[in-house]
């Protein structure tokens, strides 16, 4: 379940200092991790808030070597049209890698992705944005915040699983 677009609204207090802030979010449920499927290793998922209104969520299954087992997209237009894009109009290539000091996996922050007929790029706003638990089981995975550019454009949210070795769940 995603809503994108979500005006918010509240306070932060900083060493005793209150301060308003106000923007924009999504809020995203994720009802499963238990299911990769056979060869894969771990996951890409965007979910982005474009300047124009919209919004795009765009993630892909990943096998060992990188190769995309199954992918999928849905746009959102500033009206609230829909449309879907299936494995066969969904593409994520590595543009740039940053390898983390921790776990050694080398993510790729910086993601060509297209969409039909759209194209665009991340960027992190932080390279290391990497993830790192110990319990209830150890999981390692890179997820932050991205701006992006290209045929849409805006702000959003980058998470990548299974660069650190395949995602136990």
């Amino acid at each position: 379940m995603s809503w994108p677009q979500l005006q918010v609204a509240g306070e932060l207090v900083q060493d005793g200092r209150r301060q308003e802030v106000s923007g924009r979010a999504w809020f995203d449920h994720e009802w499963s991790t238990a299911y990769l499927g056979d060869g894969a290793v771990g996951w890409d998922w965007l979910g982005i808030n474009l300047a124009d209104g919209g919004a795009l969520m765009a993630f892909r299954m990943r096998d060992a070597q990188g190769q995309t087992r199954f992918a999928h997209a849905t746009w959102r237009n500033a009206a609230g049209h829909l449309r879907q894009f299936g494995s066969d109009a969904v593409s994520f290539t590595p543009l740039r890698r940053w390898l983390s000091p921790r776990s050694g996996a080398r993510y790729p922050v910086q993601l060509e992705i297209r969409c039909g007929e759209h194209t665009l790029r991340t960027l992190p706003v932080l390279d290391d944005q990497e993830l790192s638990t110990s319990r209830p089981a150890p999981v390692v995975y890179w997820e932050g915040l991205v701006k992006v550019e290209g045929s849409l454009s805006g702000r959003g949210y980058l998470e990548m699983t299974g660069y650190a070795g395949r995602l136990q769940v």
